[in-house]
């Protein structure tokens, strides 16, 4: 097969950020160990650029949502440090865990049942504290297929980390109460907010994902996480527009004089949606702005070249990507703007 040519998307992973992001968030988990969620290709970010630099940072567990995570992750690191969050659905997933070493999440009674008849062992379990999403009520702790688990990490999950909610304090002592009735090696409550809240909620070990990969959940991790991907895009053409001459789909922008643009290798299909392309969006040559006008395609924008007229073909721009500052105007989370980023961005 004929080699491909070079890419007009780009992506740029800092692995030493990343690795200082880490060790930011693991002085905030004091004594508590400090783990990683890797689950969703470490965020869209690769697993292959960023599982090695939290190994190498310290890291030793990983959490993955999907038991078809676990074998990327486990060209890494040994898949005893593994956890799947969701847990065995059914006997092929009990099966695999039992033949790789990952360590299921049991949610349900269901499943503490599914994994006891698969053989048992070492797991971790959920115990929903007021999220309502996955996870054993503190009623169903008393069951005999809970009571007779081996826990490893006993884990919760904090709804509202990320805002000062009475909420935080409730689940707090529910978890509590759970540590007090089921037997553990380790206690596990946190997310990269959560860890903001302080030494009360960090129990033994800390499970941040998005501060990881640059997003700042709560103001006082705003000086300690850094911008760890920087996204850019190539211009595929440049054109010179005259006074009434319109722009994309719906010509939703015309041109009040003559115009130099560029168009962009860059759309929806990028994860680049079109609430992106507001009034005041804009790609970046360095510090210039270059205002994006017209609507956004799934495979291209356009950019005004004005002030950068000596651009062409083939340059590359970046995409703003410091995620506490892009996501209040993207109509997208911190998260969102991560996980949806496109398949076409090829590494550096």
């Amino acid at each position: 097969m004929a080699e491909l040519p070079p890419p007009s998307l780009r992506l740029t992973i800092d692995a030493d950020v990343l690795a200082d992001n880490w060790r930011a968030l693991d002085a905030m988990s004091g004594e508590a160990k400090t783990g990683a969620a890797v689950k969703a290709d470490c965020y869209a970010l690769g697993v292959d650029a960023c599982v090695p630099a939290l190994r190498d940072a310290g890291c030793t567990h990983f959490f993955v949502a999907h038991w078809s995570e676990v074998e990327a992750v486990a060209s890494h690191v040994p898949p005893a440090r593994i956890s799947v969050l969701h847990g065995p659905m059914n006997a092929a997933d009990a099966a695999y865990a039992q033949q790789t070493g990952a360590a299921p999440v049991i949610n349900s009674v269901s499943q503490a049942r599914l994994w006891h008849e698969s053989g048992g062992g070492t797991c971790q379990l959920m115990v929903d504290t007021g999220i309502n999403r996955l996870g054993v009520s503190l009623g169903d702790l008393s069951d005999p297929a809970i009571a007779s688990l081996d826990v490893d990490i006993l884990m919760s999950h904090l709804a509202c980390a990320d805002e000062d909610n009475v909420m935080n304090a409730r689940q707090l002592a529910v978890f509590k109460q759970a540590t007090e009735v089921v037997p553990h090696q380790s206690a596990s409550l946190t997310n990269s907010a959560g860890i903001a809240l302080g030494s009360a909620y960090h129990f033994d070990l800390t499970r941040p994902g998005l501060a990881l990969y640059g997003g700042v959940p709560r103001p006082e991790l705003a000086n300690k996480i850094r911008q760890v991907a920087r996204p850019e895009a190539a211009i595929l053409q440049t054109r010179s527009l005259s006074a009434g001459d319109s722009v994309g789909y719906n010509a939703e922008f015309t041109a009040q004089c003559a115009m130099p643009t560029g168009v962009v290798s860059l759309g929806y299909a990028d994860g680049f949606f079109r609430s992106r392309g507001g009034e005041g969006s804009h790609l970046l040559l360095g510090k210039t702005r270059l205002p994006i006008v017209g609507k956004v395609s799934m495979d291209m924008l356009i950019v005004d070249l004005s002030n950068a007229p000596s651009l062409r073909e083939g340059d590359w721009l970046e995409v703003p990507f410091h995620l506490p500052d892009v996501a209040p105007n993207s109509g997208l989370s911190q998260y969102e703007l991560l996980t949806t980023l496109g398949q076409r961005f090829k590494p550096r």
